[in-house]
């Protein structure tokens, strides 16, 4: 019962200048991010309440360009009205058990069938990064428990809601780090009920 969530929400995404005003203009639709080491599985992407991290984040890709990803030319962040719906919410004590079972149904699956069992990495652990940002296994297992939900007519999620303590120590011996975040993995595109450009405080 409790699953389903109450009320809006804000989320914030970092993308090109160009992106957002198509978004907002409504000459595209906001696309679902599919890569193997998404943090939440497939869905499209927000930071919670943070347009500064939306910021940050879309800043860091715009002086550190990837050699397979369009290049940023103006960073831009976009907001987002958002109803959750039926969430998994990975703060809560119930949804985390459930992804564990899902996680045992996967390490069944994949080792009776002779498959590898992934792992999450660290794509540069040699350069004094402590997360492990390649979130492959938690990408299958949240995918697997969407698709197991689904062939057993289940009532599937509409988003998933996770927190994350990334980043350095925020002072030494701090129980924060400097990126601390919750993220967002809207699937059902019915949850963004709007979007908007964040403004300055008058």
């Amino acid at each position: 019962m409790y699953t389903t969530k109450s009320g809006l929400i804000l989320g914030f995404h970092g993308c090109d200048e160009n992106i957002a005003i198509d978004i907002l203009l409504q000459k595209i639709k906001f696309k679902p991010s599919e890569n193997k080491y998404d943090w939440l599985g497939k869905g499209m992407y927000f930071w919670e309440d943070s347009p500064s991290r939306a910021e940050q984040f879309i800043t860091h890709l715009f002086n550190n360009p990837q050699k397979d990803k369009p290049k940023i030319v103006k960073p831009s962040v976009l907001g987002a009205t958002i109803d959750l719906g039926h969430c998994l919410d990975l703060t809560d004590y119930y949804c985390l058990q459930t992804l564990k079972d899902a996680y045992e149904y996967y390490y069944d699956l994949q080792t009776s069938s002779g498959w590898e069992v992934l792992k999450n990495t660290n794509p540069k652990p040699l350069v004094g990064n402590p997360d492990n940002l390649w979130r492959q296994l938690d990408c299958a297992v949240i995918n697997l428990h969407h698709k197991f939900r689904a062939e057993n007519k289940l009532k599937p999620y509409d988003s998933v809601r996770g927190i994350f303590v990334e980043g350095e120590e925020l002072y030494p011996t701090a129980g924060f780090r400097d990126k601390n975040h919750i993220q967002l993995s809207i699937i059902n595109p019915n949850c963004i009920k709007g979007f908007f450009l964040p403004r300055d405080k008058v």
